[in-house]
Protein backbone atom coordinates (compact mmCIF):
# COMPACT_ATOMS: atom_id res chain seq x y z
CA UNK A 1 0.00 0.00 0.00
CA UNK A 2 1.35 3.06 -0.94
CA UNK A 3 1.09 6.56 0.57
CA UNK A 4 -1.36 7.73 -1.89
CA UNK A 5 -4.65 7.59 -0.18
CA UNK A 6 -3.40 9.19 3.19
CA UNK A 7 -1.69 12.03 0.97
CA UNK A 8 -4.90 12.71 -0.82
CA UNK A 9 -7.15 12.71 2.04
CA UNK A 10 -4.39 15.38 3.57
CA UNK A 11 -4.12 17.51 0.32
CA UNK A 12 -8.20 17.98 0.22
CA UNK A 13 -7.99 18.49 4.14
CA UNK A 14 -5.83 21.35 3.16
CA UNK A 15 -8.00 22.73 0.28
CA UNK A 16 -10.93 22.85 2.62
CA UNK A 17 -9.13 24.23 5.68
CA UNK A 18 -7.77 27.15 3.04
CA UNK A 19 -11.48 27.64 1.60
CA UNK A 20 -12.90 27.87 5.45
CA UNK A 21 -9.36 30.29 6.28
CA UNK A 22 -10.49 32.62 3.44
CA UNK A 23 -14.25 32.71 4.04
CA UNK A 24 -15.04 31.32 1.01
CA UNK A 25 -17.98 28.71 0.34
CA UNK A 26 -17.43 24.84 0.76
CA UNK A 27 -16.12 22.98 -1.91
CA UNK A 28 -16.07 25.92 -3.98
CA UNK A 29 -11.74 24.82 -5.05
CA UNK A 30 -11.65 21.39 -7.15
CA UNK A 31 -8.22 19.27 -6.85
CA UNK A 32 -6.67 18.29 -10.30
CA UNK A 33 -4.40 15.72 -9.59
CA UNK A 34 -1.16 15.75 -11.50
CA UNK A 35 -0.17 13.07 -13.00
CA UNK A 36 3.53 14.04 -14.66
CA UNK A 37 5.90 11.03 -14.71
CA UNK A 38 3.55 8.84 -12.26
CA UNK A 39 2.57 5.19 -13.41
CA UNK A 40 -1.04 4.23 -14.50
CA UNK A 41 -0.88 2.13 -11.17
CA UNK A 42 -0.89 5.27 -9.34
CA UNK A 43 -3.55 7.06 -11.43
CA UNK A 44 -5.64 3.97 -10.27
CA UNK A 45 -5.25 4.07 -6.27
CA UNK A 46 -6.14 8.19 -6.40
CA UNK A 47 -9.44 7.16 -8.66
CA UNK A 48 -10.28 4.60 -6.40
CA UNK A 49 -10.08 7.27 -3.68
CA UNK A 50 -12.51 9.31 -5.33
CA UNK A 51 -10.22 11.62 -7.63
CA UNK A 52 -11.78 11.58 -11.09
CA UNK A 53 -9.65 14.90 -13.01
CA UNK A 54 -6.14 14.46 -13.46
CA UNK A 55 -3.72 16.58 -15.43
CA UNK A 56 -0.77 15.70 -18.05
CA UNK A 57 2.38 18.01 -19.67
CA UNK A 58 2.94 15.55 -22.55
CA UNK A 59 1.27 13.82 -25.12
CA UNK A 60 3.59 10.91 -25.35
CA UNK A 61 3.48 10.25 -21.70
CA UNK A 62 -0.85 10.52 -21.23
CA UNK A 63 -2.39 8.83 -24.26
CA UNK A 64 -1.32 5.46 -23.24
CA UNK A 65 -2.22 5.97 -19.58
CA UNK A 66 -5.45 7.41 -21.35
CA UNK A 67 -5.98 4.11 -23.44
CA UNK A 68 -5.54 2.08 -20.14
CA UNK A 69 -7.65 3.74 -18.18
CA UNK A 70 -10.32 4.31 -21.00
CA UNK A 71 -13.46 2.42 -18.89
CA UNK A 72 -13.22 4.98 -15.89
CA UNK A 73 -14.73 8.24 -15.87
CA UNK A 74 -11.57 10.14 -16.04
CA UNK A 75 -11.43 13.88 -16.73
CA UNK A 76 -8.24 14.75 -18.75
CA UNK A 77 -6.47 17.98 -18.52
CA UNK A 78 -3.55 18.85 -20.98
CA UNK A 79 -1.65 21.82 -18.90
CA UNK A 80 1.78 21.37 -20.44
CA UNK A 81 3.55 23.28 -23.09
CA UNK A 82 1.69 22.70 -26.70
CA UNK A 83 3.49 21.68 -29.44
CA UNK A 84 1.44 22.77 -33.16
CA UNK A 85 1.94 19.48 -33.97
CA UNK A 86 0.12 17.71 -31.06
CA UNK A 87 -2.87 19.29 -31.58
CA UNK A 88 -4.59 17.45 -33.45
CA UNK A 89 -4.43 14.20 -31.13
CA UNK A 90 -4.69 16.90 -28.04
CA UNK A 91 -8.23 17.79 -29.12
CA UNK A 92 -9.42 14.26 -29.28
CA UNK A 93 -8.18 12.97 -26.14
CA UNK A 94 -8.37 15.73 -23.56
CA UNK A 95 -11.52 17.45 -22.07
CA UNK A 96 -9.48 20.61 -20.96
CA UNK A 97 -6.40 22.18 -22.14
CA UNK A 98 -5.25 24.85 -20.15
CA UNK A 99 -1.91 26.26 -21.78
CA UNK A 100 -3.25 28.25 -24.35
CA UNK A 101 -1.72 31.24 -24.86
CA UNK A 102 -2.19 32.84 -28.65
CA UNK A 103 -5.41 32.53 -31.02
CA UNK A 104 -4.00 30.45 -33.82
CA UNK A 105 -3.58 27.69 -31.00
CA UNK A 106 -7.29 28.32 -30.03
CA UNK A 107 -8.00 28.35 -33.86
CA UNK A 108 -6.53 24.87 -34.33
CA UNK A 109 -8.14 23.32 -31.41
CA UNK A 110 -11.24 24.13 -32.32
CA UNK A 111 -11.17 23.00 -36.04
CA UNK A 112 -9.44 19.32 -35.06
CA UNK A 113 -11.67 19.11 -32.06
CA UNK A 114 -13.90 16.16 -33.11
CA UNK A 115 -17.75 17.19 -33.83
CA UNK A 116 -19.05 14.07 -32.30
CA UNK A 117 -17.35 15.57 -28.62
CA UNK A 118 -18.65 18.00 -26.36
CA UNK A 119 -16.66 21.29 -26.91
CA UNK A 120 -13.08 21.65 -25.37
CA UNK A 121 -12.97 23.34 -22.12
CA UNK A 122 -10.07 25.71 -22.24
CA UNK A 123 -8.02 28.27 -19.87
CA UNK A 124 -5.89 30.69 -21.13
CA UNK A 125 -2.28 30.93 -19.81
CA UNK A 126 -1.00 34.52 -18.38
CA UNK A 127 2.65 35.07 -17.77
CA UNK A 128 1.87 36.63 -14.84
CA UNK A 129 5.33 37.00 -13.09
CA UNK A 130 6.78 38.86 -16.86
CA UNK A 131 9.26 35.08 -17.12
CA UNK A 132 10.96 35.53 -20.05
CA UNK A 133 11.65 32.15 -20.99
CA UNK A 134 7.95 31.47 -19.32
CA UNK A 135 5.24 30.25 -21.60
CA UNK A 136 2.13 32.76 -21.43
CA UNK A 137 0.31 35.43 -22.68
CA UNK A 138 0.74 39.29 -21.02
CA UNK A 139 -2.13 40.61 -18.71
CA UNK A 140 -2.41 43.72 -20.71
CA UNK A 141 -2.71 41.35 -24.17
CA UNK A 142 -5.41 39.04 -22.47
CA UNK A 143 -8.77 40.69 -23.25
CA UNK A 144 -8.08 40.70 -26.73
CA UNK A 145 -7.11 37.09 -27.08
CA UNK A 146 -10.20 36.05 -24.80
CA UNK A 147 -12.64 38.26 -26.83
CA UNK A 148 -11.59 36.29 -29.88
CA UNK A 149 -11.26 32.73 -28.42
CA UNK A 150 -15.22 32.93 -27.29
CA UNK A 151 -16.53 33.54 -31.12
CA UNK A 152 -14.46 29.54 -31.99
CA UNK A 153 -16.93 26.85 -32.22
CA UNK A 154 -16.16 23.66 -30.74
CA UNK A 155 -14.49 25.44 -27.87
CA UNK A 156 -15.49 26.70 -24.59
CA UNK A 157 -13.45 29.31 -23.08
CA UNK A 158 -13.50 28.92 -18.95
CA UNK A 159 -11.10 30.39 -17.28
CA UNK A 160 -7.32 31.30 -16.59
CA UNK A 161 -4.09 29.65 -15.39
CA UNK A 162 -0.95 30.96 -14.17
CA UNK A 163 2.57 29.42 -13.10
CA UNK A 164 4.22 31.90 -11.28
CA UNK A 165 7.76 32.40 -10.35
CA UNK A 166 8.39 30.30 -7.62
CA UNK A 167 8.79 31.87 -3.88
CA UNK A 168 8.21 30.31 -0.51
CA UNK A 169 7.45 33.63 0.88
CA UNK A 170 3.68 33.93 1.84
CA UNK A 171 2.77 37.37 1.21
CA UNK A 172 4.46 37.51 -2.72
CA UNK A 173 2.27 34.49 -3.40
CA UNK A 174 -0.51 36.15 -2.17
CA UNK A 175 0.79 39.48 -4.34
CA UNK A 176 1.16 37.42 -7.40
CA UNK A 177 -1.89 35.30 -6.96
CA UNK A 178 -3.87 38.44 -6.47
CA UNK A 179 -3.39 40.05 -9.70
CA UNK A 180 -4.92 36.59 -11.38
CA UNK A 181 -8.08 37.51 -9.40
CA UNK A 182 -8.31 40.94 -10.73
CA UNK A 183 -7.47 39.93 -14.50
CA UNK A 184 -10.16 37.13 -13.80
CA UNK A 185 -12.82 39.46 -12.32
CA UNK A 186 -11.86 42.03 -15.26
CA UNK A 187 -12.78 39.34 -18.03
CA UNK A 188 -16.00 38.56 -15.70
CA UNK A 189 -17.22 42.30 -15.75
CA UNK A 190 -16.48 42.28 -19.44
CA UNK A 191 -18.96 39.93 -20.48
CA UNK A 192 -17.10 36.89 -20.46
CA UNK A 193 -18.88 34.50 -17.79
CA UNK A 194 -15.67 32.87 -16.77
CA UNK A 195 -15.75 30.32 -14.13
CA UNK A 196 -12.29 28.56 -13.38
CA UNK A 197 -9.26 30.43 -11.96
CA UNK A 198 -6.46 27.52 -12.46
CA UNK A 199 -3.73 28.61 -10.19
CA UNK A 200 -1.48 26.95 -6.99
CA UNK A 201 0.21 23.99 -6.89
CA UNK A 202 1.91 21.92 -4.08
CA UNK A 203 4.20 24.63 -2.82
CA UNK A 204 0.97 27.76 -3.21
CA UNK A 205 -1.89 26.26 -2.65
CA UNK A 206 -2.45 27.70 0.70
CA UNK A 207 -2.14 31.76 -1.03
CA UNK A 208 -3.77 30.68 -4.21
CA UNK A 209 -7.05 29.58 -2.42
CA UNK A 210 -6.82 33.40 -0.74
CA UNK A 211 -6.82 34.72 -3.69
CA UNK A 212 -10.20 32.97 -5.42
CA UNK A 213 -8.37 29.86 -7.16
CA UNK A 214 -11.57 27.71 -8.27
CA UNK A 215 -8.81 25.17 -9.52
CA UNK A 216 -5.57 23.83 -7.87
CA UNK A 217 -3.01 22.03 -9.69
CA UNK A 218 -1.47 19.37 -6.92
CA UNK A 219 1.17 16.36 -7.92
CA UNK A 220 4.46 15.93 -5.02
CA UNK A 221 1.73 16.44 -1.89
CA UNK A 222 -0.05 13.77 -3.88
CA UNK A 223 1.69 10.82 -5.20
CA UNK A 224 5.65 11.85 -4.47
CA UNK A 225 8.52 12.82 -6.32
CA UNK A 226 8.33 11.63 -10.29
CA UNK A 227 9.75 8.75 -11.01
Amino acid sequence: MSDIPKNLTAVKAEIQASILKAGRTANSVALLAITKGQPVAAIEEAYDQGQSAFGENYLQEALPKIAYLQDKNIEWHFVGPIQSNKIKKIAAHFHWVQSIEDFATAERFSKHRPAHLSPLNICLQVNISHEKNKSGITPDALLSLAAKCITLPNIKLRGLMCIPAPTNIFHEQREIFHKMQVLFKNLNQAGLTLDTLSMGMSEDLVAAIAEGATMVRIGTKIFGQRR
